[in-house]
């Protein structure tokens, strides 16, 4: 006899509202390097100077770091302006043992927290 289990309903949370950005905004660009390849990144804040949006670019347009940086880049977007904080998403993302980020968005997000 075969048992088939069904699976119940996925639950849905509450999700917060999408704070959403003016189509024409100021944005802060900057470069870094990173795993020995360069990158730029332009970030842009809400009106209360909370971080809204990030976007990183590698300079091998076209390569899977590239894409690799812009995706991740793009769902740490999504999740800040949904209302995740900043450093919930530092703390979530990998670190070597010294405590050094390992991907580029952790590189440019410490950037953007320890900036002046």
């Amino acid at each position: 006899m075969v048992v088939v289990a069904r699976a119940s309903k996925p639950t849905r949370g509450v999700m917060s509202a999408r704070q959403r950005l003016p189509s024409r905004h100021l944005c802060e660009t900057f470069s870094f390097e990173h795993g020995g390849l360069k990158y730029t990144a332009s970030i842009a804040r809400c009106a209360s100077g909370e971080l809204a949006e990030i976007f990183v670019f590698n300079h091998k347009s076209g390569s899977d770091a590239d894409a690799a940086a812009k995706d991740s880049a793009v769902i740490c977007s999504i999740a800040l302006q949904h209302g995740v904080p900043v450093e919930t998403i530092r703390r979530a993302l990998l670190r070597d043992a010294q405590g050094r980020p390992s991907p580029p968005l952790g590189a440019a997000l410490d950037i953007v927290v320890r900036a002046p």
